[in-house]
């Protein structure tokens, strides 16, 4: 089929052709043009602003200005670099089709929000997953998935909670860096006074590392638990004398209808006699 397709478009290729038909070219220099032309239809792409060394599957997208995720990734990418991007978001579908990654650097971004399941798509294969030096406050198990990843994730803002309590239980952190993810706020507990007060305040637990936090006893999930137990009471005295006002409110109120109601009768003028009356009176006299 190839030598075919070359003898019609290099007649050269198979002997000289006649005068004035056809350009004369090497065989050689022929079949080359036609498997570069097969190459290029099979060969995989390199996604834009991005290099890729295909020895290594290594795409490396880094320092690129890339806003967000970029498409076209390879499916047998194994190391894949996005650091110092202005990525903001990972949406749920960015690495469902990586399925041999091994190693995702998303370091030095922008990145403050994971979607749901951000990161659930990717294989039992990955060994690192970096997300330090970002803008991110709060995450869950959700975003995670099951991966077992050495994962890094300090220099950070975060919110410490209940559910970053529970992410950190989960996850594989990298013991160099796990004493470097700080508390830049925290969920606030009984003794700090009522959370409507004063909702600049950062916690008590602010700057200090959330690992060591945990392992002294500090319990995220119970202080958030009591928060909201006495939320709730609160909110539940609020609406019982919102009630009680009424209650006294609509008594009183009918209280002074029933007064006016019976001055307006005693105002009333009484019934006159009548002649017949008078008379009967006077004659028993």
């Amino acid at each position: 089929m190839c030598r075919r397709w070359c003898e019609e478009r290099c007649p050269g290729a198979a002997g000289r052709g006649p005068k004035g038909n056809g350009v004369d070219l090497p065989k050689w220099l022929c079949f080359s043009l036609v498997f570069s032309a097969l190459w290029g239809q099979v060969s995989p792409q390199c996604p834009d602003s991005c290099q890729c060394a295909w020895d290594t599957a290594t795409v490396l997208c880094s320092d690129a200005g890339l806003r967000e995720i970029p498409e076209g990734i390879p499916p047998e990418t194994v190391s894949l670099h996005l650091e110092r991007n202005y990525i903001r978001n990972i949406p749920e579908s960015a690495f469902s089709e990586l399925v041999h990654l091994q190693d995702l650097y998303l370091s030095h971004n922008r990145i403050d929000s994971l979607s749901s399941g951000a990161l659930r798509h990717l294989g039992p294969e990955l060994r690192l997953l970096d997300l330090s030096h970002n803008q991110l406050r709060q995450a869950s198990r959700d975003e995670f998935g099951s991966t077992r990843a050495k994962t890094r994730l300090y220099h950070n803002p975060w919110h410490c909670d209940c559910a970053l309590q529970e992410l950190m239980e989960t996850l594989n952190l990298e013991p160099e860096t796990v004493n470097s993810i700080i508390c830049e706020s925290s969920v606030r507990g009984l003794g700090e006074g009522s959370r409507w007060e004063d909702p600049g305040s950062l916690g008590e637990h602010a700057g200090q590392p959330l690992v060591k936090l945990l392992d002294s006893g500090v319990n995220f999930c119970s202080l958030q638990r009591k928060t909201t137990d006495v939320a709730m009471l609160v909110t539940m005295f609020v609406w019982f004398f919102m009630v009680i006002v009424y209650v006294v409110y609509y008594v009183r109120q009918n209280q002074a209808e029933a007064r006016r109601h019976l001055e307006y009768l005693k105002s009333l003028p009484s019934p006159r006699k009548t002649p017949t009356e008078t008379d009967t009176l006077s004659t028993g006299f």
